[in-house]
Order: structure tokens, then C-alpha cells, then sequence
């Protein structure tokens, strides 16, 4: 009689065979490096977390009115708002090693089920501990005791877990639809409901409710434990449903493509080679699920800050700056950065003919570069009203244009990791790991805003903005050139690549 294996027992193996995963990963010293690096900011965060611990104890202890747990659970909102978000910049939706098991006799929720207590075991979920607990120990340990603060600590854990489960939530939805990012503005909307309570916009209403939540916790308040465990079970089984029905309607491809017409795109027939990529490229854009949502995400994110830059009055000028420099950079970022990613998964083809990688790189170049007039056209405004002249955002975009697209392009050197057109829960490449990545991202963002910034400081604005202009025109007329370098180094490098952008698909 064979012996059937228990829920726990297959939870263990599928743990395990995620981690032989990883370890035969053909990007393991990569991503051993991109871990390092990761480390190395959750260092720089906890550090932040304890100086703003600090300061809330200082705050608690000098209190006469609140105790120290209904301060901290009065701004808890805040902090909810910030982990959520920040979320969607530091941590991925991981995809879901699911197709390997689907044929064997396990129940079909196991694979979820692993995928969840991950979710919820996460060391990620303890970063906030690190402001909770010094907090704890400062304010609440010598006036409230031991107990009150172990109640106060996990009560405040149970928070992060909560929010943990309603990002995943979130994140799975709006990866199949941004019409789900209503779901998470409602409800933090519903959140901010006791600032209006009084029929007035009052904080300190606001802050008293979140308080008395605090209070409750540190005293063990059945209803607190009771309510805060009922939320983090009933998001748990809402995640397990929805990730079911997500992972396994892409794993059964049950999707209804219709195509009523196909465009052939002849205008860009005159470009020859380039010109067929170039095809390609608004193609892809227009019928691959992933690249389609990370041109539309971008797009969005260029209105909403020009917007914001046109018609508010809330940012300083070197806010302002950023902001610009963000908008120009951003498609570039979101997309042009992960060069070769989405071409791992017809890398073969790429390679048959001689020199077709230049005219790929070319086609991207010329697509980024003149998707730039969007933002361009979007924030006139602020040059009609006087916040920013034509010309310096004309250097920002030559400047986007020439060193920043450049830089983007070179990740094509050191990409190996294919990234998946259409599968996003199940796709082997779903999560990103390249530290050069993050790098480029970065350095895209912060370079040109020092060049826009010092040079205009010390030389006087036209002539700063000039010499940025210049150094941007400069970039774009030798893009032959630079081209041509990428490609040469690409080559040199192909084998390697081709190896790993095979095993990553």
C-alpha cells in the first residue's frame, strides 16, 4: 500500500525544490551579487527606521494625553501607505513554479499554498520591526511592561502581514488589469474617512481613531487580536482563490485573442532593415500582454506628473526638476532597459543573419527617442506659466535622448535573463534580478538631474542649459558609433548570453 505524503511534507519539497532552483540558476553569481546589493539598502532602511523610532519615542515619552501605542498606532496608516507602496517598487509578484506539478496527483491548491506561506514567512515582512521594536523598548517596556510591548509588537507585525497579503492581492489584480488599481485608492480612501468624521477636515480625529486601536493592542483587547487575525485569514483565503484562478487560467492559455485587423505598417518600409524592426517593436507594444503594460504604466505616470507639475503648486523647483527629468527618463526605464529580455525569447532567430541585432538597436533608439515628445507636449504648460523655460526642457530631453537612452542600450551586453511576452504568474523570467538594472535606473534619474542643477548654478541658466543640450546632441549624432560598440561587445559575450537567456525562458 503506498504511502501518500502529507499537505506539510509537500510544502517542504516544493521549498526545497525552489531553492535547488535558484542555486542552478544560470544567473546564481548575478543574482548572489544583485542579494549584496539588495542588503546593502535594507541596511540603509533599517538604519532610517530606528532614527524615526527615535524620534517617536522622544515624542510618546513627552506625551501627557496618548501612550506610546496609541502614537504609533495613530500614524499607523501612514505607515501602512508607505509599506503598500513601497512594495511596488522594492518587491515583485514572484512567479509561481506551478507547471511542473500540475499533472501530478496533489491537490491543485498545494502549489498556492506554498506560494502563500512564502508570502507570509517572508523576511521582507520584519523590516518595519525594525523601527517597532526600539520604539517598544524605548516607550513602552519601563512604563507599560514587558507584556504590554510583546502585545504592542504583535500587533503590529499582524498589521505588516496584513498589508503584506493585500499588496499581493492588489499587485495579482492589477497585473491583469488597471482597472483594479480603483480597489486599493477605495479602499485607502475608506481609510481616510475619520479625517472628515467632524464634518471638517480634523487630524486629530483621525489619529485618535487609529489610537484607540493601539490602546486596545497593548492591553490584549480580544477585539483587537481577534479582528486583526480575522482580517489576515480572510485575505489569505481571498489570495489563494484569486491566485488559483489567475495562475491557472494562463497556465490553460484561456484567453480569447481577437484581431479584427492587422496593420502592416508600410509607412516604415523606407527604412529598410531598421524599418522591419521597427514593425516589430510597435508590434510587440501593441499585442505582447507585458511590454503593453509597462508602455501604458509609463504613460500613465508621464501624465499624472505632468500634470501635477502644470496645475499644483505643492513641489519646490528642485522637486519640479526631478519630476521633469523623471517624465523624460521614464519609458526608457520601464521598458528600454530590459533590452534583449523580451528578444530571449526569439534570440535564435535574431542570431542567423549578421549585424541584425544593430538594426534591433536602432529601431529601439529611434522608437524611445521619439516617444519623447509626449512628455514634451504634456508639460508645455509649465513653460506657459512660467515654472521651467522651453529650453531647459529641451536639454532635458537631449540629454534623455542621447547619454541616458545610450546607457539603457548597453544593458543589452549584460541582460541574460529572458523575460516572459505574455505569462506573468507562471513565467520563469517574471522576476527581475539584474543589479545593473537597478544601477542604470538610478544613475538615469540622478545624473542628469545633477547636470541640470550644477551646471545652470554655476554657469548661469542659458548657458548650463546649453552645454547639457550640447552633450545630448553630441550623444544622438554619434549613435553609429555607440551602436556599433554595443553590438561588437554583445558578440564577443554571445555565447554566454545565449546560454542563460535559453535556460531563463
Amino acid at each position: 500500500m503506498e504511502k501518500r505524503l502529507s499537505r506539510w511534507q509537500i510544502l517542504k519539497i516544493i521549498r526545497q525544490h525552489g531553492k535547488l532552483s535558484e542555486e542552478r540558476h544560470p544567473l546564481l553569481t548575478q543574482n548572489k551579487v544583485a542579494k549584496i546589493f539588495g542588503y546593502v539598502m535594507i541596511a540603509f532602511t533599517v538604519f532610517y527606521l530606528m532614527f524615526f523610532a527615535f524620534i517617536l519615542a522622544m515624542i510618546a515619552n513627552e506625551s501627557r494625553k496618548y501612550t506610546a501605542a496609541e502614537v504609533m498606532f495613530g500614524i499607523i496608516p501612514f505607515v501602512i501607505l508607505i509599506d503598500f507602496f513601497s512594495r511596488f517598487a522594492l518587491q515583485q509578484t514572484p512567479a509561481q513554479l506551478i507547471k511542473p506539478y500540475v499533472l501530478l496527483p496533489i491537490d491543485r491548491y498545494v502549489c498556492i499554498d506554498c506560494f502563500l506561506f512564502n508570502s507570509v514567512t517572508s523576511l521582507g515582512n520584519l523590516v518595519w520591526m525594525a523601527m517597532f521594536v526600539p520604539f517598544a523598548i524605548m516607550s513602552i517596556v519601563f512604563v507599560e511592561g514587558f507584556w504590554a510591548a510583546i502585545a504592542f509588537l504583535l500587533a503590529a507585525y499582524l498589521v505588516i502581514l496584513i498589508n503584506s497579503q493585500w499588496y499581493l492581492l492588489s499587485r495579482t489584480l492589477i497585473n491583469r488589469s488597471f482597472y483594479w488599481w480603483g480597489l486599493p485608492l477605495a479602499v485607502f480612501a475608506l481609510m481616510a474617512i475619520p479625517l472628515f468624521i467632524s464634518g471638517k477636515c480634523s487630524f486629530k480625529t483621525f489619529f485618535e481613531t487609529y489610537a484607540t486601536i493601539g490602546e486596545g493592542a497593548a492591553h490584549w483587547s480580544p477585539l483587537v487580536f481577534g479582528g486583526l487575525l480575522a482580517l489576515l485569514a480572510l485575505l489569505l483565503f481571498i489570495n489563494r482563490r484569486v491566485q488559483s484562478i489567475c495562475v491557472y487560467d494562463e497556465l490553460s492559455k484561456n484567453e480569447v485573442t481577437k484581431i479584427k485587423h492587422v496593420s502592416q505598417l508600410q509607412q516604415f518600409d523606407r527604412f529598410g532593415e531598421v524599418g522591419e524592426y521597427l514593425k516589430i517593436e510597435v508590434k510587440s507594444i501593441m499585442r505582447n500582454k507585458n511590454i503593453r503594460k509597462g508602455f501604458i504604466s509609463a504613460t500613465i505616470l508621464i501624465v499624472v506628473f505632468s500634470l501635477l507639475i502644470a496645475f499644483t503648486d505643492v513641489y519646490g523647483k528642485g522637486m519640479s526638476l526631478f519630476l521633469v527629468v523623471y517624465n523624460f527618463a521614464i519609458f526608457g526605464a520601464i521598458i528600454l532597459n530590459r533590452v534583449m529580455c523580451y528578444e530571449g525569447n526569439y534570440i535564435d532567430c535574431l542570431m542567423v543573419r549578421k549585424e541584425n541585432i544593430i538594426s534591433l538597436l536602432k529601431a529601439k533608439y529611434f522608437i524611445y527617442s521619439s516617444l519623447l515628445v509626449l512628455p514634451l507636449l504634456l508639460m508645455l504648460p509649465i513653460v506657459f506659466t512660467g515654472k521651467f523655460s522651453l529650453l531647459a526642457l529641451l536639454a532635458v530631453m537631449a540629454l534623455t535622448a542621447g547619454p541616458v537612452h545610450a546607457a539603457f542600450l548597453y544593458m543589452a551586453i549584460f541582460n541574460k535573463q529572458t523575460m516572459p511576452l505574455n505569462t506573468k504568474f507562471i513565467g520563469k523570467g517574471s522576476m527581475e534580478n539584474n543589479f545593473l538594472q537597478i544601477g542604470i535606473q538610478m544613475a538615469a534619474f540622478t545624473l542628469p538631474l545633477l547636470l541640470m542643477w550644477t551646471l545652470p548654478l554655476l554657469l548661469g541658466e542659458t548657458l548650463g542649459y546649453l552645454i547639457v543640450m550640447a552633450i545630448g546632441i553630441a550623444v544622438i549624432a554619434l549613435h553609429r558609433y555607440w551602436i556599433r560598440d554595443i553590438y561588437r561587445r554583445l558578440m564577443n559575450r554571445r555565447y554566454e548570453n545565449l546560454e542563460s537567456l535559453r535556460a531563463s525562458r
